[in-house]
């Protein structure tokens, strides 16, 4: 279930017991080792990890050491400030981020863009043809290619568009997951039969996205925390089930530069569980979890 963390010579004491991985042996974390790593991760990418993520940091960071062949977590500290080794902040934030998702998860954001802003669009840019669409927090690939799909059905004369999605993450190894675009046939189930069949090239287990899907998608690593390199205006931008690891004035900062990045009357998509609430007046509530930006 996890990877095997390298034996230490003694077991925790028994009031550090929450922190073992059960059947194994194990070091233990400090409370100092603990507020350093989620420092970092929230210097670094702005991710919040209450007292209560203490378990989950413990066993995403474990992984680390198993993997630099460390025996404790202070070995790691010192591994993490010493320059010399600056790649492994990388590999430290893609073990601390969250990666779930699914094909047209929250699927009435992917009817609405279908049913209210693309026709919009359609009606408005009749001679520029031009959309730009972006995915933040795209983890591996799903969101942007079921929003791909969605182009697809619903603009008929595609091809003759200016038409580019934006899928970006932090996490490298989820980025290049999505550059790949091959999926277990079991994650592919969410996509209805009719779109399998004219989108994906369906093998025994797995399916890869077919050429039309991955011609619209341009996937990049992108820390929403730090500085972005986008120029132009995005007609819809997605950013679904992030800010839940981000405090209010890290919200407050990353709305109002989405709201900087969107054209006027453009539209947000954000996570079920999530809200604008005392965030933003930048945008006004128009559904369940849908925004548009105040012009």
């Amino acid at each position: 279930m996890y990877a095997q963390i390298l034996e230490s010579p003694n077991l925790p004491e028994s009031g550090d017991r929450d922190d073992v991985v059960p059947g194994q042996w194990a070091p233990r974390m400090s409370d100092r080792q603990f507020d350093f790593f989620r420092d970092l991760a929230k210097a670094q990418a702005g991710i919040m990890l209450p007292d209560y993520k203490r378990n989950m940091v413990y066993r995403r960071v474990s992984k680390r050491l198993a993997a630099l062949k460390l025996r404790d977590f202070g070995s790691y500290q010192e591994f993490l400030l010493a320059p010399e080794n600056a790649a492994e902040i990388e590999f430290f934030v893609n073990a601390l981020t969250t990666n779930k998702t699914e094909f047209f998860r929250e699927n009435h954001h992917f009817v609405h863009l279908a049913s209210v802003v693309l026709p919009g669009l359609i009606k408005r840019q009749d001679t520029i043809r031009k959309l730009r669409l972006w995915s933040a927090g795209c983890s591996s690939g799903q969101e942007p290619y079921s929003i791909a799909m969605t182009l697809a059905e619903t603009i008929a004369d595609l091809a003759r568009w200016d038409a580019k999605i934006l899928a970006t993450d932090i996490d490298t190894q989820m980025i290049e997951h999505g550059r790949r675009g091959i999926y277990p046939a079991t994650e592919i189930l969410p996509v209805p039969m009719r779109l399998r069949e004219k989108y994906i090239d369906m093998q025994a287990n797995s399916g890869r996205m077919g050429e039309t899907l991955r011609s619209l998608i341009t996937f990049n690593q992108l820390n929403l925390h730090g500085s972005w390199p986008m120029k132009g205006k995005f007609d819809a931008i997605f950013c679904r089930n992030v800010i839940i690891y981000f405090d209010k004035p890290s919200q407050c900062e990353l709305f109002e530069r989405f709201a900087n990045l969107l054209v006027d009357g453009g539209h947000l998509y954000i996570g079920h569980s999530e809200s604008l609430y005392k965030v933003t007046e930048r945008f006004r509530p128009i559904g369940q979890s849908i925004y548009q930006r105040i012009a």
